[in-house]
């Protein structure tokens, strides 16, 4: 889903969206999720301004999960979503579960996996990667180069 806005004089802006959601009891998150905040920002921070210039805005929404939604939904926590799609689809990657400490006791929580490479913790080459995809698709096309290089319309 497109959401724009408008930029400086005026001029429409795309807003690229990145959600990312986890679980806090008692004021505390797993290490797992403490370390993909991290990552979370410093992507964020990287692609807001990359994408400025190209007329792309970036919001971050930082969700936090209660125990009792923890409990009914384990695979939600640690989760990421560029635009309206998880991380996950951006980057071909699966999903899979790790034992996990902290806040979440002793719960298979969320992975990813990326190629041959499993992810507890959420790099931000990954949420950049998947950032960047999102905006590609965000570009406008451009007109078609002109075949036509002469006013009387004989090409050269």
């Amino acid at each position: 889903m497109k959401h724009r806005m408008k930029g400086k004089r005026g001029i429409p802006v795309e807003i690229l969206k990145i959600r990312w959601q986890r679980l806090v009891f008692q004021g505390q998150t797993c290490p797992r999720c403490a370390e993909t905040e991290e990552q979370v920002d410093k992507a964020f921070q990287i692609l807001k301004q990359c994408l400025a210039p190209l007329g792309i805005g970036v919001t971050l929404d930082k969700k936090v999960l209660t125990p009792e939604t923890f409990a009914r939904h384990v695979m939600e926590s640690n989760r990421i979503w560029i635009g309206e799609r998880p991380l996950e689809e951006w980057l071909e990657g699966r999903v899979g579960q790790s034992l996990c400490c902290g806040p979440c006791g002793e719960t298979e929580c969320r992975t990813v996996e990326v190629g041959e490479r499993i992810y507890e913790t959420i790099s931000s080459r990954l949420i950049l990667k998947a950032g960047l995809i999102a905006a590609s698709g965000m570009l406008g096309k451009e007109a078609e180069p002109s075949t036509v290089c002469c006013p009387t319309g004989e090409s050269k």
